[in-house]
C-alpha cells in the first residue's frame, strides 16, 4: 500500500492522530497513536516531541508496509491534568 500518491491529494488527507499526555512521575511528555502502530515515545517539552516525531512516523509507517512518497500530515492533541487552588490555602 502506498499513502499519499499524488502530491495535489495531500492537503486533502486527514492528519494522522497522535495522543500526547503529561507524565507527572517522570516529568515527560508520552506519545501514542492507533494511526502509527508501533508508535510510543516521549520528549521533556512539546517541541522536542513533535521533532522525534517527524523521523519516527516515517520509520513506522514504512517498517508497517506503507511505503511513502510524500509528506504525512499529523496532528497533536496534548493534555495535561493540573490543580487550581485559592490563593488562602
Amino acid at each position: 500500500m502506498t499513502l499519499y500518491m499524488e502530491e495535489k491529494d495531500i492537503m486533502s488527507r486527514k492528519p494522522l492522530f497522535i495522543r500526547a499526555e503529561w507524565d507527572d512521575e517522570a516529568r515527560v511528555w508520552v506519545a501514542t497513536s492507533d494511526d502509527v502502530p508501533g508508535l510510543a515515545t516521549e520528549a521533556e517539552t512539546v517541541e522536542d516531541l513533535i521533532e522525534k516525531l517527524r523521523v519516527m512516523i516515517p520509520e513506522l509507517l514504512e517498517a508497517n508496509g506503507n511505503a511513502m512518497e510524500y509528506e504525512v500530515p499529523f496532528e497533536i492533541l496534548t493534555r495535561r491534568f493540573e490543580f487550581a487552588q485559592p490563593q488562602d490555602i
